[in-house]
């Protein structure tokens, strides 16, 4: 079989060696008899699978002992509702930076649920860029500040953090464990496991011992974070396939070297294709800010635009899929998180150079 070069936004690429280790353990986990799908959750199988894999996000993190690591249902969707409702009860209000789709989407629920004052809005510039963080004027009594550290459907991300007196909560669903990030900064971080973590259907959770306390006892107990970290994720029976995987993600990236080592390659993978963009000669174009262009999702364009879906028919043929842009925006993306190779996306720039030379 050959494997096609896979670009989609989500779920996206997962490592080979992870995929042959799961087929290897799939009807026999280390010799138990039993396939970890089947496995109690409360088994000591499952119990060093689930430990191992939060521990091995805290050593790759360097997340502090004052924060929780809790695996969820429910995508990065679910905590669009779940955050302000343990957060935004009663008087209290939240500040929302809206730099795309997913932003926007957190912010419709939010909402529907307290009060929310917008500090930043893309829309100006169709979401095509972001403020300088030292311009954002964070009320001191809010919450927390909402960011979204990478949209993938516009293609920008966030390069600084702000600095501020209140709780900043992130959604990190399309570049967690990505690069390094300045853990003290955020009081709540979570993000979908699909784009860099594994396969879907867990939502990783990581919040500070303060938030915690805030969170209210009236609300259902699932939806309650303070459910889930006296449990250690274990409340209900948990994704218990996808943590699996996300723990073999986790120990090759640890082998490879690292959030030093991710980040390396991401600048390098990115940096080829921004290239092959710049030197086109207006070719191709990438409609984003150059200081806040993503490392994990590349938009371009097409300078006829009618060529654009030639160009992913073709790459199709080629081994490449993925590589249609958002049906909101249009035109081509290239995802390349971090388990897309160097070597894949050197075929896509060899791709996109043969291609302009023959149309």
């Amino acid at each position: 079989m050959k494997r096609k070069i896979n670009f989609y936004a989500g779920p996206s690429v997962i490592p080979v060696e992870v995929f042959e280790t799961i087929q290897e353990e799939l009807l026999d986990y280390q010799g138990s008899g039993l396939s970890l799908m089947e496995t109690s959750h409360r088994s000591k199988d499952f119990d060093e699978v689930h430990n191992a894999t939060i521990s091995l996000i805290k050593e790759l993190m360097g997340i502090p002992d004052n924060y929780k690591i809790l695996f969820l249902g429910g995508g990065a969707t679910m905590q669009f509702s779940m955050i302000p409702m343990n957060f935004l009860q009663g008087e209290k209000s939240c500040d929302f930076t809206l730099t795309g789709t997913w932003a926007k989407k957190a912010y419709v629920d939010a909402v529907k649920i307290g009060k929310v004052n917008v500090i930043y809005d893309g829309a100006d510039t169709k979401y095509t860029t972001l403020p300088d963080v030292a311009s954002l004027s964070v009320n001191s009594e809010a919450s927390y500040l909402h960011i979204t550290s990478n949209e993938t459907i516009g293609g920008i991300q966030w390069k600084n953090w702000p600095t501020t007196s209140v709780p900043i909560i992130c959604d990190m669903s399309s570049d967690i464990l990505s690069r390094s990030v300045p853990i003290e900064n955020f009081g709540l971080i979570y993000a979908g496991a699909q784009k860099n973590l594994g396969p879907s259907g867990v939502t990783v959770v990581i919040i500070r011992d303060d938030m915690l306390e805030q969170c209210p006892d009236s609300l259902p107990a699932y939806m309650n974070y303070q459910t889930h970290a006296a449990k250690n994720s274990l409340y209900n029976t948990p994704p218990v396939f996808p943590i699996y995987a996300m723990r073999l993600v986790l120990e090759r990236m640890k082998k490879l070297g690292g959030l030093p080592a991710m980040a390396e390659l991401n600048q390098q993978k990115a940096n080829l294709i921004y290239e092959a963009i710049e030197k086109s000669g207006g070719y191709y174009r990438s409609p984003v800010d150059q200081n806040f262009r993503s490392d994990m999702n590349v938009v371009f364009r097409i300078s006829d635009s009618d060529l654009e879906p030639k160009f992913i028919k073709e790459a199709t043929l080629h081994g490449m899929v993925g590589l249609k842009g958002h049906r909101s925006v249009g035109g081509c993306r290239a995802s390349i998180y971090n388990s897309m190779t160097y070597e894949g996306v050197k075929e896509l720039v060899g791709f996109m150079n043969d291609f302009s030379q023959k149309n």
